[in-house]
């Protein structure tokens, strides 16, 4: 079987999983182009749009194609970001992740930077890597027929909050954001430090 092929077969089955976990939401797929000279990186990239429904009231932005950049011995990553409304933005930020992933390899606890507001007035102009929390182990484990894909969360932060993290490590951040009961989809939230 050509790599091409375990691509699309690892594809079809994150899409099969996450609409069995979201089922009763309106899903959508749609192919993601990186764009001339960045396609090639995660050629077989799709992203999955998720209504607000029986599971979580706010849309879904999810990876299907990840999973064959980086993965070693069948297992690999796939990405999930949340948002307040449907936006194409946010497709556009889980492109850029998937891209970034396939040359520094992201995994849990890694971060990236946005270079601006993950949307206009927010604060948060980073990506954290984090364990689907929103979501739990149900959504983040997803067999494939040649392994198995982690769904991790693409969580908006702050640039302090990465200092901090830094400096405390990532456990010390997420106590943080437990302790201020952060809304993540909100994209006016303040700063936890």
């Amino acid at each position: 079987m050509s790599e091409c092929e375990r691509s699309q077969r690892a594809s079809a089955s994150v899409e099969v999983h996450v609409r069995g976990f979201f089922a009763g939401h309106e899903i959508t797929v749609d192919d993601h182009d990186l764009g001339p000279g960045r396609k090639e990186a995660v050629p077989q990239l799709r992203i999955l749009t998720v209504s607000p429904g029986p599971r979580a009231d706010s849309w879904a932005y999810i990876t299907a194609g990840c999973w064959a950049t980086a993965e070693r011995d069948g297992h690999g990553l796939e990405f999930i970001l949340t948002g307040p409304v449907r936006n194409r933005r946010f497709a556009d930020l889980l492109a850029m992740t998937a891209y970034y992933h396939a040359s520094h390899h992201l995994d849990l606890e890694h971060s990236l930077p946005i270079g601006e507001p993950w949307l206009p007035g927010s604060r948060c102009d980073h990506l954290l890597i984090s364990l689907p929390y929103l979501h739990g182990p149900e959504l983040e484990r997803c067999p494939l027929p040649d392994g198995h894909a982690r769904v991790l969360w693409a969580l908006p932060v702050t640039a302090a909050e990465m200092a901090y993290r830094r400096e405390h490590g990532h456990e010390a951040l997420e106590q943080l954001f437990d302790e201020h009961a952060i809304t993540p989809t909100d994209p006016r939230r303040p700063s936890v430090v």
